[in-house]
């Protein structure tokens, strides 16, 4: 395969990770200005850097944002999204009080949900001729 320029390595491993997020408002409701998007990307950032996962790129409109993550493999997902969504909550809720009528009865600014996807790299058609295409010993 190409080399690759975005390896990362660790002690034992070496990746490209990246995984495309998507976080949605409660109830879909129509809650972020430019200014909340744009402290938004400053707490996942923040987030990420402690999971030491680069985050490549963020943007969103008023009831949902996007985020572009390159992770390594000691980082579960799952994880991962549990920490962005609770601590841009918890300090959007400190930092904008007017937000607080959109948490409704649960004082949760996020759906439960989210949407992870797996992105990068080759196509899988182009990965699996390149594994078939391997000299397997005889």
């Amino acid at each position: 395969m190409a080399e690759n320029q975005d390896i990362r390595t660790g002690p034992h491993s070496a990746f490209v990770l990246h995984a495309h997020l998507v976080f949605v408002t409660k109830y879909r409701h129509k809650v972020f200005t430019d200014q909340h998007l744009t402290r938004l990307e400053e707490i996942m950032r923040s987030v990420c850097t402690d999971f030491e996962v680069e985050m490549v790129e963020f943007n969103g409109e008023n009831n949902h944002i996007h985020l572009l993550v390159n992770f390594p493999p000691k980082v579960a997902l799952s994880k991962l999204v549990n920490s962005l969504k609770g601590v841009s909550s918890r300090r959007m809720r400190q930092e904008y009080p007017d937000l607080v009528r959109h948490y409704w009865r649960a004082q949760r600014l996020w759906s439960g949900s989210y949407f992870a996807g797996s992105v990068g790299g080759a196509p899988l058609s182009i990965v699996r001729q390149y594994i078939e295409q391997q000299s397997r010993p005889l």
